[in-house]
């Protein structure tokens, strides 16, 4: 996928959890407490993660070790 699309690309909740070996449960404890990655609610109530956001939101997290 040429980056651009990819930048863009919208993922599931369950694509996130997938990617990041978590359960739903956690991911929606995680945005609960808002220490998650920002969403995009659409107009049905389902969630929706840019790459860039998951991307920029794991990039936060990595350790300066």
């Amino acid at each position: 996928m040429p980056t651009a699309t990819r930048h863009d690309e919208k993922l599931t909740v369950a694509e996130v959890c997938a990617e990041l070996k978590i359960s739903r449960s956690t991911f929606y404890d995680w945005r609960a407490k808002r220490r998650g990655p920002r969403c995009i609610t659409l107009a049905n109530r389902e969630l929706r993660i840019r790459r860039s956001e998951l991307d920029r939101w794991l990039t936060e997290r990595e350790d300066a070790a």
